[in-house]
């Protein structure tokens, strides 16, 4: 019987493990897999592909082949280092290509609720950088969140006695959007960041 499949079992218990996949997506991704066995086996050949060769850049802590990375290794800006929680921050800003420093991936945010304080984050790393010297900017790139705002205000704070420029990202109403539409806090943040035209 079908429900008997250890293996069918222990697949879809697998990919329940990752984050958005539930008992009945789990299932269907197994039955999909199984109907297309090419495409296991190149799963299954890209998952120890990435095993193997996927590691952190010793300078950045962003994922990587190659160390240091092709960002600190490449001809960017290194006065100026943006600060993201993860890789996954990085490519969303990487595909603006609206900045042309370097990075410092934290690996995580501020959460005490977690269980997650600074000591469990890069901060350490990112202070040696800058005590280090030849970097003029930090820009905190943390995310919106509650977790996002404590790093970005843990990071403010120890930052400071650096005499590095601190800077945050922009944040406020999207562009092509109806002020109608948008919820009071990102008014509110809005409106104290306005700029002068």
């Amino acid at each position: 019987m079908l429900t008997k499949s250890s293996s069918l079992m222990r697949l879809v218990g697998e990919l329940k493990k990752l984050p958005g996949i539930g008992e009945r997506t789990a299932l269907r991704l197994a039955f999909h897999l199984l109907k297309s066995p090419h495409n296991l086996t190149a799963l299954a050949e890209a998952l120890v592909d990435v095993r193997e060769r996927v590691r952190a850049c010793s300078t950045c802590f962003a994922i990587t082949e190659d160390d240091p990375c092709a960002i600190c290794s490449g001809n960017r800006d290194a006065t100026a280092v943006c600060v993201v929680e993860n890789s996954q921050d990085l490519m969303s800003l990487e595909r603006s290509n609206a900045w042309h420093g370097v990075y410092h991936v934290l690996e995580g945010a501020i959460s005490p609720l977690s269980g997650i304080g600074p000591s469990a984050l890069r901060i350490a790393e990112l202070l040696v950088r800058v005590e280090a010297g030849g970097i003029s900017e930090v820009v905190i790139a943390t995310n919106f969140t509650v977790e996002g705002e404590a790093t970005a205000l843990y990071l403010t704070r120890v930052l400071k006695p650096t005499g590095v420029k601190v800077t945050r990202l922009a944040h406020g109403i999207p562009l092509g959007s109806d002020i109608e539409f948008v919820d009071a806090a990102t008014v509110q943040w809005a409106l104290q960041g306005r700029n002068v035209l």
